[in-house]
This record gives structure tokens, C-alpha cells and sequence, in this order.
């Protein structure tokens, strides 16, 4: 279980990744604003960590790494359906590089992204995909 230093390092980073083209849409701020009541911060936490970010804390778990993972692959299609912006991708994977998930595994998740309706890929797939390279 992560503890709450983690839980707020998770969600500045995807406050991070929605701000890369500057502003957080709408969409994106409901979106974000859902995954911090599910990591049980406080509505004014969550406004505080979108002016004050705090630093990234590597997760130790390999399984919480790919569910936030996993948050930002539907936090970048919530965007990308939002305004068709593709620069996502890159960003995306860049946030996966830093995370220390493989690249294979990000390629792979990226490259099957693309088949799946809304590109949002179902979680069970993309545990496998990240499985499949750690073992």
C-alpha cells in the first residue's frame, strides 16, 4: 500500500502530464479530480498540488507503477479525444521511461493502443504486456 507523500507525489504527476500543453481542460481537471478522491485526497489538496507541485517519489511497487501507468494512458485520451492532440504519445512514454517501466512494454501498450475502441486499453491487457517483460 502506498502512503500519502506517494498518493500526492501520483497525482502532481498527472496534474504534470495535463499541464505539458499548459492548460488543464476541463475534462481533464473532472478526470483528475475523480482519481484523487479515489486515492483519498482532499479536494483542496488537489487545487493546492495544481499551483504548488510537489517531487516526483519513485514507486518501489511495480504494480502501483503500472496502474498510475495506466491513469495517465486514460488521462492522455481524455485529452487527445478532447482536442485530437497526438503529442501525447511522446509525452506518455517519457513519463513511462521515468517510471522505469521497460520501453518494450511502453512501446507495446502504445503500439496496441491503436486497436482498442477509444484507445483506452483494458487494464488486463496491459498488466500482461508489463508481466510479460518483468518476468
Amino acid at each position: 500500500m502506498i502512503n500519502r507523500v506517494e498518493k500526492l507525489s501520483l497525482l502532481s504527476e498527472m496534474i504534470a502530464f495535463a499541464k505539458y500543453d499548459k492548460d488543464i481542460k476541463n475534462i481533464e481537471y473532472n478526470f483528475l479530480l475523480g482519481v484523487a478522491k479515489q486515492l483519498e485526497i482532499s479536494r483542496e489538496d488537489f487545487e493546492y498540488l495544481i499551483e504548488h507541485p510537489i517531487n516526483y517519489i519513485h514507486l518501489k511497487s511495480h504494480s502501483e507503477r503500472i496502474v498510475q501507468f495506466h491513469r495517465l494512458v486514460l488521462l492522455m485520451n481524455i485529452e487527445n479525444n478532447a482536442d485530437g492532440n497526438a503529442s501525447g504519445v511522446i509525452k506518455l512514454y517519457n513519463f513511462g521511461l521515468r517510471m522505469g517501466l521497460s520501453h518494450e512494454s511502453i512501446t507495446k501498450v502504445l503500439y496496441l493502443m491503436e486497436s482498442f475502441p477509444n484507445k483506452i486499453v483494458p487494464p488486463d491487457v496491459l498488466i500482461d504486456i508489463f508481466k510479460t517483460q518483468y518476468n
